[in-house]
C-alpha cells in the first residue's frame, strides 16, 4: 500500500531516490535518473568551506536545472558557522532540499571531524542540524549511518534527536562507519528507526533490485528507499522499481537499443557539462549500460581508449550491428519478470530513442 508523506512541501509516496555519490551524481546523471523514474535526486556531497569560498568545483556541483527537481543538495563540514553560511548559499542557488552528510566514512572526511565522525558526538550532530534548519526556509534532511561501529550503534536515540532538532527527513545507510561499503546492510534497524520517529525515514544500503526495494518497504515500513551503486551505468532501475511496486512486474533488461541510446545521450550531456574531462569521467558507466550482453566486456575495454564522442558512438553502433548479425540481441541472462508492455510503450521499444 502506498503511503503519502511529505518532506517539507514535497509529497512522496513509496519514494525511490537517487543516493548522493561523490564523482557520480553530477548534473547529467541526475537528469538521466530523474527522467527514468527517480522521485528525488541528490547532488554529490559538497564541502561547506568550498561553498563559502566560491570554489569552481563547488559551484559546478551546485549547478541545478528545473528538469531535475525536486533536487537535494548535500553538504558536509565540521564547523557550524560554515555550515550555516553554506546552507544559505545553497538555498539561494535554488535547492529544493538541503541534506546534511553525517555518514561519509572515508578517512579524509572523518579526520576533519566531519561526516560519520558526528556519530561519536550525537549532541553536536543534533545542534548542527537545529542551527542549519533555523537558518534556511527550505527543508533540511539528514543522512547518516547506524553507528561508528557495531559496538556503538545508537541510531534509534540519534534518530529521535535529529527529529527533535527540526530535520524534515532522515536517511540511514544501514551499515556502520567501520564497514565502509563492505558486508551486508542490516535492515533490521530500519523498522526500529521508523517506529521511533514521525518524520519520513529513508532506507539506504543494498537496495540493488526491484525485489530489494519491495522487501525494504514491507520489512521496515520505510517511506522511501535510496538507490546508489546499483544505478551507476544502470539508471533504468528507477523505472523498474516503480513498475514493480505498482504492478508486481517489470522488464528486467531494457533492450540493447534503449541502453545504447540512453548511454550516448548521457555521455553527450556529460561531455558538454565537463568539457575535456567528460569522456574520461564517464568511463565508470560503460559496464552498467552494457552488462549482460554478449561481448560487453570487450566493448567496454575498447571504449575506455577513446577520448572523443564520435569514435565512441561509431564503436557502439558497430557493436549493435555485430549483435544483430549474429542473432545475439537478447541479454545472456533471461528475464524473470518481464512486463507486458504495449507495442507503443516508448520506454522500451526497440530502436526508439529514449528522451533522456
Amino acid at each position: 500500500m502506498e503511503r503519502k508523506t511529505k518532506i517539507g512541501n514535497i509529497e512522496i509516496g513509496n519514494g525511490v531516490f537517487l543516493a548522493p555519490m561523490e564523482d557520480v551524481c553530477d548534473l547529467p546523471f541526475r537528469i538521466v535518473c530523474k527522467r527514468l523514474g527517480a522521485d528525488i535526486v541528490y547532488t554529490e556531497f559538497i564541502a561547506a568551506e568550498g561553498i563559502i569560498r566560491h570554489s569552481r568545483k563547488s559551484k559546478q556541483k551546485m549547478t541545478l536545472t528545473s528538469e531535475e527537481r525536486p533536487v537535494s543538495v548535500q553538504i558536509f563540514g565540521e564547523n557550524i558557522d560554515s555550515m550555516i553560511e553554506s546552507a544559505k548559499i545553497v538555498e539561494d542557488a535554488g535547492a529544493d532540499i538541503l541534506d546534511i552528510n553525517f555518514g561519509c566514512w572515508v578517512k579524509k572526511v572523518v579526520r576533519r571531524e566531519a561526516g560519520a565522525a558526528f556519530l561519536k558526538k550525537p549532541d553536536e550532530m543534533a545542534e548542527l542540524t537545529r542551527r542549519v534548519q533555523e537558518a534556511v526556509s527550505i527543508p533540511v534532511t539528514v543522512k547518516t549511518r547506524l553507528g561508528w561501529d557495531k559496538k556503538s550503534i545508537d541510531i534509534v536515540r540519534i534518530a529521535k534527536m535529529i527529529e527533535e532538532a527540526g530535520a524534515k527527513a532522515l536517511a540511514v545507510h544501514c551499515r556502520t562507519r567501520d564497514m565502509g561499503m563492505t558486508g551486508e546492510a542490516d535492515w533490521t534497524w530500519g523498522k526500529k528507526i521508523k517506529e521511533a520517529i514521525d518524520i519520513p525515514f529513508i532506507l539506504n544500503g543494498d537496495v540493488n533490485t526491484p525485489e530489494d526495494a519491495k522487501r525494504a518497504f514491507e520489512e521496515t515500513n520505510c517511506d522511501a528507499v535510496m538507490i546508489g551503486r546499483a544505478a551507476i551505468g544502470y539508471p533504468f532501475i528507477f523505472q523498474q522499481v516503480k513498475d514493480f511496486l505498482e504492478t508486481g512486474e517489470y522488464q528486467e533488461s531494457p533492450d540493447i537499443y534503449t541502453r545504447a541510446n540512453v548511454c550516448l545521450q548521457h555521455l553527450e550531456m556529460t561531455n558538454k557539462y565537463k568539457g575535456d574531462r567528460g569522456i574520461v569521467a564517464f568511463r565508470k558507466h560503460y559496464s552498467g549500460y552494457f552488462k549482460g550482453f554478449y561481448g560487453a566486456s570487450e566493448l567496454r575495454s575498447s571504449l575506455m581508449a577513446f577520448k572523443e564522442f564520435d569514435p565512441i558512438k561509431e564503436r557502439i553502433d558497430s557493436y549493435i550491428k555485430y549483435l544483430e548479425g549474429n542473432d545475439r540481441l537478447d541479454p545472456i541472462s533471461k528475464t524473470r519478470h518481464r512486463a507486458k508492455l504495449s507495442c507503443d510503450d516508448s520506454r522500451y521499444v526497440r530502436k526508439q530513442t529514449v528522451g533522456v
